[in-house]
């Protein structure tokens, strides 16, 4: 019996750049938590951001945020973890050194940027609705621990993420999230980690949850659920880690709702 789904959104619930979620998932999503079947947004997206995404019924859903850095259920946080400082440090200095990347750190409440870029600007705040703080200088105007980082190129986000993980890659995991950022995730973090977290405190089993994704920062979360789909369009090597393919989430979901109705 499923009790459980958790869902990634760019790329996966939100489809070719949308930045709302459709009426029929907001529908069937509705459908299923009044069946008692637990929904989960697990996102590299802010917590916040998460909460406007889905306002119909954001109390009665749970998060797992920024890349599994967040995980918060009923407006409890069961988990959170923070990249070391002077590595913190270390990643701005080479943001700031490759020509073209902007860059944000994730605090709990808001992102913070020293991006000075209108278009990134107008990205993080009116495309992607996000929470965002302008400072100075990222090394030392943001005032609580680093949740995540994350690096936005326009043009050659491929070429930057390659070059991070030159330089980091043993000390940090980096991955692409959406179709264009390139996160920091602290040591020990991912999305299939706060899941279990989830799953442990709602006292649910992996054969019990579905899971969604279509980026490598989805992969853990995909192997951990009992059943786990990964889109027809995700990056290349992800169909490996799940069961299934699809091309809509809201295929699936609707799947489940008629086997609700019987």
């Amino acid at each position: 019996m499923i009790k459980l789904i958790a869902s990634d959104l760019d790329g996966t619930l939100l489809q070719k750049g949308a930045q709302t979620v459709s009426r029929q998932a907001i529908e069937l999503i509705e459908k299923l938590l009044d069946n008692g079947i637990h929904f989960t947004a697990a996102s590299g997206r802010q917590y916040n951001n998460l909460r406007r995404l889905f306002a119909p019924f954001a109390d009665r859903i749970s998060y797992i945020a920024e890349n599994g850095s967040l995980c918060i259920h009923n407006g409890q946080m069961l988990s959170r973890s923070s990249i070391d400082h002077d590595l913190s440090m270390r990643i701005i200095d080479a943001v700031h050194n490759y020509p073209g990347c902007n860059c944000i750190v994730s605090g709990v409440e808001t992102l913070y940027t020293d991006s000075s870029d209108p278009r990134f600007i107008h990205y993080l705040l009116d495309e992607m609705k996000f929470d965002v703080m302008q400072v100075e200088n990222l090394k030392t105007d943001v005032p609580e621990p680093f949740l995540k980082i994350a690096v936005l190129h326009f043009e050659k986000s491929i070429d930057c993420e390659a070059y991070m993980k030159q330089l980091f890659s043993s000390e940090i995991k980096i991955v692409t999230s959406g179709n264009s950022w390139v996160d920091f995730i602290a040591p020990g973090t991912n999305k299939g980690i706060a899941l279990q977290v989830l799953m442990d405190h709602l006292h649910i089993k992996p054969e019990e949850c579905i899971a969604f994704g279509d980026q490598y920062n989805d992969v853990e979360m995909l192997q951990l659920a009992g059943t786990s789909y990964s889109m027809s369009s995700a990056a290349p090597g992800i169909a490996y880690y799940s069961t299934y393919v699809t091309d809509s989430v809201e295929e699936v979901l609707e799947d489940i709702a008629a086997g609700v109705d019987l």
